[in-house]
């Protein structure tokens, strides 16, 4: 299978890159290589002839649809991203632009591409936007989980943009019947 992982450079990405990689998947990595993204964590896998690399940014809403064109995926993996909290407090706007833009024009090209495909290529495309636990606000300190039906309850800009693109995402799935789902990570740590 073709898979584009968007945000592959990053902590998440790369190692969900390493695994499609090993599982036998093809990969375009589309990454914009900002200060979460570090080529060099796929070193190695970088190697592979099942591998490529697209240094670019999500919110290139033409780049994204002619990439998706040309690649031709089975399954579209949405990790790209601005993250953490503290860094959306000194910048909201950039938080808006890509996770909320970046996330709409996204969906955008794979709608778009997803329309174009017929029969099992049709049937098999998937769209899967990687989301955080941020969005369902913060636990009592006694601990507690969240569910998928625990409300959202975001309190600030990096869990509000990444609520709002989960909402983005939902209103494609239900509106266009698009093939989508969400992950909601949750204190993903390693080396």
């Amino acid at each position: 299978m073709k898979v584009i992982v968007t945000g592959g450079a990053g902590f998440i990405g790369s190692n969900l890159v390493r695994l499609l990689l090993e599982r036998g998947h093809e990969v375009l990595n589309i990454d914009a290589l900002t200060y979460a993204g570090n080529i060099h964590s796929l070193d190695g896998s970088a190697d592979s002839p099942a591998y490529r690399f697209l240094h670019a940014d999500v919110r290139d809403a033409s780049l994204m649809r002619r990439t998706l064109r040309e690649c031709a995926p089975d399954w579209v993996m949405h990790l790209a991203a601005e993250s953490h909290v503290d860094r959306s407090i000194d910048d909201p706007g950039n938080f808006m632009t890509t996770n909320v833009m970046g996330t709409f024009s996204m969906l955008q090209a794979a709608l778009e591409y997803y329309r174009s495909l017929e029969g099992e290529k049709k049937e098999r495309f998937r769209f899967h936007h990687i989301s955080t636990d941020e969005v369902y606000g913060s636990l009592e300190e006694d601990g507690g989980y969240f569910y998928e039906t625990t409300p959202y309850d975001p309190h600030s800009p990096y869990s509000a943009s990444k609520a709002s693109s989960d909402m983005l995402v939902k209103s494609y799935m239900d509106t266009y019947r698009f093939p989508a789902n969400i992950t909601n990570c949750s204190n993903n740590y390693g080396p």
